[in-house]
């Protein structure tokens, strides 16, 4: 089971966008890294729903991109963590 198979291909270039915006908002000391997926979650659902209005699927469809950002970011921060772990050892 893939997750962009249950994201709309109208939201794709939300992903690497909330990408930007969230290496920006982890960037800003004054943001608790506990919000930065809150964040990304409000910004995508709105954008969502402004660039094609607002339905269940318009809402789905943003939390959707928004959890494939975070979980993009999270498995290639994790790969690079193991990776170098790895070589201490």
């Amino acid at each position: 089971m893939n997750l962009l198979d249950f994201l709309s291909q109208n939201y794709y270039m939300l992903v690497p966008a909330l990408w930007v915006i969230g290496y920006a908002l982890k960037q800003t000391p004054s943001v608790p890294d506990w919000s930065i997926l809150w964040i990304l979650v409000i910004i995508s659902v709105t954008v969502g729903s402004i660039a094609y209005g607002f339905s269940i699927n318009g809402l789905i469809n943003g939390i959707i991109a928004a959890g494939v950002a975070v979980l993009g970011h999270q498995m290639m921060k994790q790969t690079i963590e193991g990776a170098s772990v790895r070589k201490k050892k």
